[in-house]
């Protein structure tokens, strides 16, 4: 009985520690989301660490998630390479603080709807094209790192 107890004890414990995914993290400072999507010109190029709940997953691949903000409700994508990191599917509601570099990237319509389809299709969710109105640029952070609590 105190073996299964120990054992139970034990795995329970794994379960509760932090998920590292991809390096580690070098920052000893978080850049609040807010302030990211406020200025972003100001952190391009630069490497940043942020907290936030996750929101979505990538369902196909695990190659990227959305964090937000509790507080301010603020939302950045955190973006790998394929198979890079693989953010776990089932980690939607959980706190996270990522790492990585901000990057802009600039879409036509054409590829926004492209690219927004191609998310939906993922997540199998319905995209209606209609919904893009024009060029789209977006802010996201090309993560290095993860810490998933």
């Amino acid at each position: 009985m105190k073996y299964l107890l120990s054992l139970l004890i034990a795995a329970s414990l794994c379960f509760a520690a932090d998920s590292k995914l991809g390096k580690p993290l070098t920052l000893t400072t978080q850049t609040a989301i807010a302030d990211i999507n406020a200025k972003p010109a100001d952190f391009l190029g630069k490497t940043v660490q942020v907290k936030g709940k996750i929101s979505e997953v990538c369902q196909a691949m695990g190659c990227w998630m959305q964090l937000v903000d509790p507080a301010t409700k603020a939302a950045v994508k955190i973006k790998v390479k394929d198979g890079e990191i693989v953010f776990p599917k089932d980690s939607v509601g959980k706190m996270a603080v990522a790492e990585g570099k901000l990057a802009k990237i600039e879409m036509t319509k054409d590829q926004a709807i492209a690219q927004a389809k191609h998310e939906a299709e993922e997540n199998k969710k319905k995209f209606d094209p209609a919904s893009v109105k024009g060029p789209v640029t977006i802010y996201q952070i090309q993560g290095t790192g993860a810490v998933i609590e």
